[in-house]
């Protein structure tokens, strides 16, 4: 869709991201976000270089999206992303840790690709965390954290969107559903047809009934190693 963004070597974004983006927006077959329902507030946790926020604003048009991040690097860049796409009055990005936001009940929907890994104090990078360790591990706030502040900020019956690893899963399910958020459909994402998965998407609903519906899952590669004919979709270029 020709979005621009700013990324370093330690905060580019990934598919994971692009299949966030899609995933919220209903491209994967889960049950998306609609722009029919007006303008929506929707608010993107964990933000990094904004690439969520900027395909979902791409796929809904009218949204308003505020992007949250701890590292103050990455939001900079967001911010100067943002001016360059010409969003700035669609999209804004706060620098905070997510435990401090003040927005109860504020939000229609919540993206978010939390940092994947616990945070180990031994081991490299811990004692002096760059861009990409705060990135991908849980420096500030982990799953329990991001359930619970996700659900704060949804309005009743809001949707929360997540990406991250099958082994997470079981925490993942027990925080959501401790925060008063309904897991209500999940898909799995493989490297390529054959393999475990190494990813999940998880749409939970705040205030919903207990019912998960599990969706096809998604193969990132083919067998030739290029991008599938599905994951080139999401990025919106040719086969």
């Amino acid at each position: 869709g020709g979005i621009k963004v700013i990324q370093t070597k330690g905060s580019g974004y990934g598919v994971d991201a692009v299949l966030l983006a899609a995933f919220a927006a209903g491209d994967t077959g889960a049950k998306g976000l609609s722009p029919a329902r007006g303008r929506l507030r929707i608010a993107d946790l964990g933000t990094g270089c904004g690439i969520v926020a900027f395909i979902i604003h791409h796929k809904l048009g009218g949204a308003r999206l505020t992007g949250y991040d701890v590292n103050p690097s990455v939001i900079e860049r967001a911010e100067r992303a943002c001016a360059m796409n010409g969003l700035s009055e669609d999209i804004d990005f706060v620098c905070c840790d997510i435990k401090d936001i003040d927005a109860a009940g504020e939000f229609d929907a919540v993206v978010t690709n939390p940092p994947y890994f616990r945070r180990t104090p031994d081991e490299p990078g811990a004692a002096d965390p760059d861009d990409r360790y705060i990135a991908r591990h849980e420096t500030t706030a982990d799953i329990r954290d991001f359930a619970a502040v996700s659900a704060a900020m949804l309005k009743e019956g809001g949707s929360l969107y997540m990406v991250h690893r099958p082994d997470r899963l079981a925490d993942i399910i027990t925080e959501l559903r401790a925060a008063g958020i309904e897991p209500k459909e999940m898909q799995t994402i493989v490297p390529c047809a054959g393999k475990a998965a190494n990813m999940v998407l998880i749409h939970g609903i705040k205030g919903a009934g207990p019912e998960l519906k599990m969706l096809p899952g998604i193969a990132v590669h083919s067998a030739d190693g290029g991008y599938t004919a599905e994951i080139l979709k999401y990025y919106e270029r040719e086969a």
